[in-house]
């Protein structure tokens, strides 16, 4: 059985250790596995590698396509547990792509991994399956927004968004470019119930003058909502690369 991941290079799969850098863990040092594939295509996305492969003409800002066979491995479960079991870190970052969408592979793999702390990364619109969710312990859920060019229909289920806001372990990440987008991430706080402190904003952008010029008014409005600022470590620590 197996997995479906994407790469740093050519035949090698993306699995390494690195800080997280978003969320209410960033800051830790963690293991990462990105899996291969999406089921949604945001134009500003900065992993379009796992997802925008020759013949998908979903819009994106960059208008590149990706070569599928540089791009993608697929690997044996127990091979992945074993590369990321000699990271020697004790927590996991399962991120995308869409992770869910390989939900009983997963499951396998994780469960070769006992005694770390996984978190899941996710767009929300996938629901986990029992196996899976018995061996998570955080849900970094990132709803899309209208700014990233998905219909509503296909990015924000209200199924899904209310299931997610009813899950402890679940904290919601959104993507914020413009105040537009928080003031739409407030009106899906109220509709859904989602409670305000597991919400975290973050500014989108892959470089630390952009991100910067964006937190400058998003920490004043999590300040006035009483919502949280996620920064993007990462792109301040290593800039917009594979593998970080």
């Amino acid at each position: 059985m197996s997995l479906v991941l994407a790469t740093t290079a050519p035949g090698e799969p993306e699995i390494f250790a690195s800080l997280q850098g978003e969320g209410p863990s960033a800051g830790k040092p963690c293991a990462f596995v990105r899996l291969s594939r999406c089921n949604l295509a945001c134009v500003w996305c900065d992993t379009a590698y796992t997802w925008r492969f020759e013949g998908d003409n979903r819009p994106h800002r960059a208008g590149l396509t990706y070569e599928r066979a540089a791009n993608q491995l697929t690997l044996d479960e127990s091979d992945v547990a074993a590369r990321i079991a000699a990271l020697n870190k004790p927590r996991l970052v399962v991120t995308g792509g869409e992770p869910l969408l390989q939900a009983a592979a997963l499951a396998r793999m994780l469960a070769l991994l006992p005694g770390m702390s996984i978190e899941v990364e996710t767009n929300g619109t996938v629901a986990p399956p029992p196996a899976l969710d018995v061996l998570v312990h955080q849900y970094n859920v990132s709803p899309k927004l209208a700014h990233s060019g998905n219909p509503a229909a296909l990015a924000l289920l209200p199924e899904r968004l209310e299931q997610w806001a009813a899950e402890p372990r679940a904290v919601f990440k959104f993507v914020v470019g413009a105040p537009i987008d928080a003031a739409e991430v407030l009106a899906l706080a109220d509709r859904f119930a989602i409670p305000r402190e597991r919400i975290y904003l973050m500014a989108e952008g892959t470089d630390a003058a952009t991100l910067a010029a964006r937190e400058s008014w998003l920490a004043p409005l999590c300040l006035e909502h009483d919502l949280t600022l996620s920064k993007r470590l990462h792109i301040e620590l290593y800039g917009d690369t594979r593998g970080t």
